[in-house]
């Protein structure tokens, strides 16, 4: 029987491939359009800042599917496309070319953007931002052309950043308003361990500061931060954080908060639209509280799940939240979600660089993230989606199985 819907995704994203993908072996035997802005076919992001930005490893790594996987598929990719608007009304997506689109149920996977830097000199040339293939090509030339970065922004991919320019051999200055490298996220003790190991690579951090202004000719010299530092720079590369792509939405109407608001089947206020990856803010049932992850488990788990949910099948997304980060030889994974904690404890020494950390809230394991120690995240994450009372003394005791204390 012949099945005459019409699922549209908008973001030739990894969600939106992956949601190309599931519909077509759930055996969706409809139309799937795949919409995407770039020229090029959905790829991950993750070796953008890390081997891709160091030339280990080539584009056709990061390439979601072969390049003929569409087509074999009978998946419609329009590549260097753009939306122009979404009519839930009427269940139609509008190119900018004027051509109008039919759909049955429609994915929103359209991201985020870089939060750019609002000071003055922040247009001069020789300033970058990493968020697609474009933008790590042009980056990795600058930095094997040889000169000093600064890195505005000790986040993750400020970190990763710094880390891979350092391994490419560059002078790597890193400038971070907060007092430790991803203390927001991390935490006091975890931003000391990554400040440590910055510096032990040689990496000069500038903390509890800002940027007054970029300076430069034609193209970016120096940074002057907020205390009077002036710091010379041939490149400088922002990572400030990122806005969701909410446009689309916002015109249409759908109930925005910190991104596209979805519930557990990541469907939003609007009949027929759903949102995945890094602009869905999606209640998790099981964690009791709306997420919206900027991370690659997010765009591989959610674009799956929604297009289950627009096939009807109803499922939950219940996926504990998961990131992981390579700099230099310290290789972590995070798994939980913790907005607020009463403390941070360890199995094993962080020294070492061989440890796992615990966010502990009222007696609870929130998150926990592994440092060069593996095949431990399917536990961790077993333990925060359980919500059980822990045992400290257990939990820290390396002989005790971290699987025996999920119940």
């Amino acid at each position: 029987m012949t099945d005459d819907r019409g699922f549209i995704i908008i973001g030739a994203s990894l969600a939106g491939a992956k949601a190309a993908q599931t519909l077509r072996e759930e055996g969706f035997g409809g139309r799937v359009v795949l919409i995407g802005e770039e020229p090029v076919r959905p790829y991950e992001r993750p070796p953008l800042s890390k081997e891709y930005l160091q030339g280990k490893a080539e584009a056709d790594a990061a390439f979601v599917h072969d390049p003929g996987y569409y087509d074999q598929h009978d998946i419609d990719l329009r590549l260097s496309t753009r939306v122009r608007g979404l009519e839930p009304r009427d269940r139609e997506v509008v190119l900018a070319s004027g051509e109008r689109i039919g759909y049955d149920a429609v994915l929103l996977a359209t991201g985020a953007v870089p939060r750019r830097l609002q000071v003055p000199g922040a247009a001069l040339a020789g300033v970058h931002y990493l968020r697609d293939l474009a933008d790590a090509e042009r980056l990795r030339a600058a930095i094997t052309a040889g000169g000093r970065v600064v890195v505005i922004g000790a986040g993750w991919i400020g970190c990763e950043v710094a880390a891979s320019a350092r391994q490419l051999g560059a002078d790597v200055a890193m400038v971070e308003r907060g007092r430790l490298p991803l203390e927001r996220v991390l935490g006091p003790e975890l931003g000391r361990f990554y400040r440590d190991v910055h510096a032990d690579h040689g990496v000069e951090l500038h903390s509890g500061v800002g940027v007054e202004a970029l300076r430069g000719g034609d193209r970016v010299e120096q940074v002057r931060l907020t205390d009077g530092t002036a710091l010379a720079a041939d490149v400088v590369v922002v990572g400030v954080g990122v806005t969701p792509r909410v446009e689309l939405a916002e015109a249409a109407g759908l109930t925005l908060g910190n991104g596209v608001v979805t519930d557990e089947y990541l469907a939003t206020s609007a009949a027929g639209v759903f949102a995945a990856g890094d602009v869905a803010s999606a209640w998790h049932p099981l964690l009791a509280r709306r997420i919206r992850l900027e991370h690659w488990s997010s765009a591989l788990n959610q674009g799956p799940a929604a297009a289950r949910n627009m096939l009807g099948r109803r499922v939950r997304y219940e996926q504990i939240p998961y990131f992981y980060s390579d700099q230099y030889d310290v290789g972590m994974e995070y798994s939980g979600h913790a907005p607020g904690w009463d403390r941070v404890v360890f199995r094993g020494d962080p020294a070492s660089r061989e440890f796992i950390a615990f966010w502990l809230k009222d007696g609870r394991v929130a998150a926990g993230m592994n440092v060069n120690v593996w095949d431990v995240a399917g536990p961790i994450a077993a333990l925060v989606a359980s919500g059980r009372p822990v045992e400290e003394s257990r939990l820290l005791d390396p002989d005790v199985e971290l699987a025996t204390l999920a119940g």
